[in-house]
Order: C-alpha cells, then sequence, then structure tokens
C-alpha cells in the first residue's frame, strides 16, 4: 500500500486560499448532512471526517491528494532549464595535459558527443624547458613553453613562463597582488613587436580580471581582446581574438595558461575554453622538473 501525505507547503498560512475551500468536520458532529459539502466556483476540496465514507468523500480525498502531489512536484522533480544545464555538463569529455618538465596540468576539450563534435587539436609546441622555449617578446622574458592548436575551429590553448613585471607588480608579497596588475604585468610582455610594454598593453583590452584561492595558493583569472587576427582569410578590419587566462606563481616566475578563440566564435566555444582555464594547476614538482632559472644558457 502507498500512502500520500499532503504537502508541507500546503498549509493555510502559505495558502490562504485554501481557509475557504476546505470543509472541515468534528466526528461527534457528523450527520448525513455532512455528505454535502459547500461548493465553490474553481473546485470542492472536502475532509469530512464521517463515520462511513461516502462516494463524495472519496472524489474530495482524492482532489486533495493530487493537488498536494502537484504542489510539490517542483521540489521532488528539476527544472528544464536545471537538467538542460546538467546534460551540457555530462557531455563534454574532456582530455588530461600533465607537463612534468614545468610541474603543471589542465584540462581541455576533446569531444561533444551529443553533437557528433570532435576537436582537431595538434601539438604544435610540446611541452620544453623554459631555456629552450619560444620567447613571446624581444627581451625574451616570456615564452610558450607548450601549446596544442586546432587550426580547423581557430583555437589555441598555450602555456608561458616568465618574471613578473617590476612596472605593475612592486610588492613581493603575492598575496597582495591584484589580479588586474596580473594580466596587465603578462600583456605588457607579450608581444613579439619591438615596442614599448604600454604599446604592447595597448593592443588589448582587459575585459575583466578576478583572483581565487585554491589548495592555499592565489591563482589570477583574466579575459582579454587582442585587436588583431593570426589568420590570413580574415577580412574585416575589427576581427579579434578572444582570450581568457589564468595565472599562477612560483619560483619567482608567473606561469599562465591562456585559451583563445576568434571573437565572432566565442559564444559557441568560451564555455568550453573557460573550463580549461578554470583546470589550470601547478603540480608538486617531481624529479624531472626543471625551475626557469635553472641553466638559463641551455637551449636543449
Amino acid at each position: 500500500m502507498v500512502l500520500f501525505s499532503l504537502s508541507p507547503s500546503l498549509s493555510t498560512a502559505n495558502h490562504p486560499f485554501l481557509t475557504h475551500h476546505l470543509c472541515f468536520r468534528n466526528q461527534a458532529r457528523a450527520t448525513p448532512d455532512h455528505k454535502k459539502c459547500r461548493k465553490h466556483e474553481k473546485f470542492q476540496i472536502c475532509a469530512c471526517a464521517a463515520s462511513k465514507p461516502t462516494l463524495e468523500n472519496e472524489f474530495c480525498r482524492r482532489d486533495l491528494v493530487l493537488f498536494g502531489l502537484s504542489s510539490s512536484l517542483s521540489v521532488v522533480f528539476p527544472s528544464s532549464a536545471s537538467l538542460a544545464g546538467s546534460l551540457a555538463e555530462e557531455e563534454l569529455k574532456m582530455a588530461s595535459l600533465i607537463d612534468d618538465i614545468n610541474a603543471y596540468s589542465y584540462l581541455y576539450p576533446v569531444e561533444l558527443p551529443s553533437k557528433k563534435f570532435i576537436f582537431k587539436w595538434v601539438e604544435s609546441r610540446k611541452p620544453e624547458r623554459y631555456s629552450s622555449a619560444a620567447p613571446l617578446s624581444p627581451d625574451a622574458r616570456l615564452r610558450i613553453v607548450s601549446e596544442r592548436v586546432d587550426i580547423i575551429d581557430n583555437l589555441i590553448i598555450s602555456v608561458s613562463i616568465g618574471p613578473p613585471n617590476s612596472q605593475f607588480i612592486k610588492a613581493k608579497d603575492k598575496r597582495t597582488w591584484t589580479a588586474k596588475d596580473v594580466a596587465d604585468s603578462v600583456l605588457s610582455d607579450k608581444s613579439a613587436l619591438r615596442v614599448t610594454s604600454s604599446q604592447r598593453m595597448a593592443e588589448s583590452s582587459v575585459l575583466d580580471a578576478h583572483s581565487s584561492e585554491i589548495e592555499g595558493e592565489p591563482y589570477w583569472y583574466f579575459e582579454y581582446l587582442v585587436r588583431k587576427s593570426p589568420t590570413k582569410t580574415a577580412q574585416e578590419p575589427n576581427l579579434y581574438r578572444h582570450y581568457v587566462a589564468s595565472t599562477a606563481e612560483r619560483d619567482g616566475y608567473l606561469y599562465t595558461l591562456n585559451a583563445s578563440t576568434l571573437g565572432k566564435q566565442w559564444n559557441k566555444m568560451g564555455p568550453f575554453l573557460e573550463k580549461t582555464v578554470a583546470s589550470f594547476r601547478l603540480n608538486p614538482p617531481t624529479e624531472n622538473y626543471v625551475p626557469p632559472y635553472k641553466d638559463p644558457w641551455r637551449f636543449w
């Protein structure tokens, strides 16, 4: 036997209109006349306590139970919007990259099974030590230690390492650094042109910057635009790349994961890149770890 009870949300305090639609009878006063309950325009709910159940009472009890069940369904079952969100979370398959040389890791998207979509990643730069990595500026302060690209979908994920720029980060205590200062420090060294730091920053626009503490260490997150396109086929003068990044500090160097796509693709690809950036972590060093300051002369 399955027993149903009236949902707690159906109290008269929460639903004042029920006080006008509930007909209560005392068993001691129960008479045949009580079979006739007061009728209302919208519905009739009866809770008569007659010693002998009647057909009308049975219908009243049924209405009361169904009303209680319908009111509590929104609590028992999630809404369609939340279901759609959970499915979106589950459908994305991600793979892990672990770089033991520089002691970091992150996840990157590989497949959307529901849409039969597969990312076409190519490892353009395998993980390598800082001293032999490709520089991003003439002064070689900031260097790419690993990179993977999806040329078909115009996606780039890279990890760069470089010392903080003293023009923006002056304090030694990293817990006092703001996310905006860290973003400016990284972007000021991110250019292959022989220009000043302020000119390099003019190429980029920071949209958002914030920080978070993970396992006792601060991580700085920022989102920015770069007003130029690396593709030769793009003719629009206002085309830009949309970036999200995560930065952490170790041994006096900033480790930054950058993920980007074309601006017109951000609504489609942006959420996947944000998951990648959120997964970026500095791992405990192993015997394979090579600090950025070790053997700066070595390029192999």
